[in-house]
């Protein structure tokens, strides 16, 4: 048995799932490949299935009907990231996504690296990344292409976060690194109320400018108008959780991913100074890849957690099959699933020609990341405006928060 093995054995039951949770976040390959090769389905108290194997996650997230987010239900109450095969699901989901507009990806890009390069020439020469700039800019976005017109940056920051917060990082099985869980699930309250209040006051401007044919060309008053129009089933309502939805899901995360993804690289000298060359080039793609790969060895989310329904083999046809039952909380490791040699050639190589669509970074399956398209361009923009400066350096290293990076000293030569 392994070195991990042996410790995670030895430690008493309310010290494994932290431990198992320290070992993921620091040791990373070694500690993936031992769980994948030895015990790819690790039981832990609190009925709790810790997996890493490629095939287990792709099957345990493809499969809503046995594995389903009932964990996210007591956050996201009627949202329909919190159901499954619904009814809600599919409408509200395919609505949103035909909403944010395919065609408009180039625009927004470079909407997005305006901006981003904007507040990095006025920051001269140093920035704290989390608190300037990595919310700031899909802050700027929400409010001048989803519809937030006339809104506090600070504010939509502050809603984003409670609720992410909560969502992601205060479940059940966070209490080991959640001193405070009710504190953060009073700020998710609090932050929703706000932001429906704000959202309300939105939904009559645009109302009213509907009336008047002055139509806006924002993600709010496209919802607006489909509800108006009584085509689909899309009340006021759906509008209200939906728009919100859009704000939630799209400031933190792009936080997070573009301070891992910086982070990745700045680590790494020679493959930062290749992705800085390729930065300077017009076509995006090569550089793009430098991204997407440096996030596969540093994701903003290492695991998707989900709730057994239905009696399931995992590590099926290995000697360490195991059936879970229902009710068991299934954490599916899809960070060491990235490094499962079964699935990817070279896993341990860092090779800036994979892309996004190889990897586990925008979610999967049922429950993939809706700003997909979106996401795919303005996380790799951002890193890219950085790398663009000259001498970019980390004065520090990131601290985090909650889960999330609060701050992440940089410096450049101005």
């Amino acid at each position: 048995m392994g070195q991990f093995l042996n410790m995670i054995d030895a430690a008493p039951a309310a010290e494994k799932w932290p431990l198992v949770r320290r070992l993921m976040m620091r040791e990373r390959e070694t500690f993936f490949a031992e769980m994948r090769a030895e015990r790819p389905v690790l039981e832990l108290p609190d009925n709790i299935a810790f997996i890493t194997r490629y095939a287990d996650c792709t099957m345990v997230l493809q499969r809503w009907h046995d594995f389903g987010v009932d964990l996210y239900k007591p956050k996201q109450g009627d949202y329909f990231m919190a159901q499954d095969d619904t009814a809600d699901h599919w409408r509200d989901k395919s609505i949103m996504k035909s909403i944010l507009d395919f065609e408009d990806l180039p625009e927004l890009r470079s909407f997005v690296g305006q901006e981003a390069a904007r507040i990095l020439r006025d920051a001269r020469g140093a920035i704290d990344a989390p608190q300037q700039l990595t919310r700031m800019v899909p802050c700027k976005l929400v409010q001048e292409r989803f519809g937030f017109t006339g809104s506090d940056p600070r504010k939509l920051i502050t809603w984003s976060y409670w609720n992410q917060t909560d969502a992601f990082h205060n479940q059940p099985f966070d209490r080991d690194v959640i001193s405070d869980p009710d504190h953060v699930v009073a700020e998710r309250k609090k932050a929703g109320i706000h932001l429906a209040l704000y959202l309300g006051r939105v939904m009559i401007a645009r109302w009213l400018q509907l009336k008047l044919h002055r139509n806006r060309n924002d993600s709010v008053t496209r919802l607006m108008r489909l509800s108006a129009s009584k085509g689909v089933k899309f009340p006021l309502k759906k509008v209200l959780f939906n728009a919100g939805g859009l704000l939630i899901g799209t400031i933190e995360t792009t936080s997070v991913t573009v301070n891992n993804a910086l982070d990745e690289l700045l680590r790494r000298p020679d493959m930062l100074a290749r992705a800085r060359a390729a930065a300077a080039n017009p076509d995006h793609t090569e550089f793009d890849g430098y991204v997407v790969e440096a996030l596969r060895f540093n994701p903003a989310f290492p695991y998707f957690f989900r709730t057994c329904h239905t009696p399931t083999q995992l590590a099926g046809g290995t000697p360490h099959a195991v059936t879970v039952q229902p009710g068991t909380t299934v954490i599916a490791c899809t960070h060491s699933a990235m490094f499962d040699g079964e699935a990817y050639a070279d896993a341990t190589v860092f090779d800036p020609r994979r892309t996004m669509y190889q990897t586990f970074t925008l979610g999967y399956g049922h429950h993939e990341c809706l700003g997909r398209a979106i996401a795919t361009i303005m996380i790799p923009e951002i890193v890219r405006q950085l790398l663009l400066l000259p001498n970019l350096r980390a004065e520090g290293s990131v601290v985090y928060q909650y889960g999330v990076p609060e701050h992440f000293p940089l410096r450049w030569d101005a």
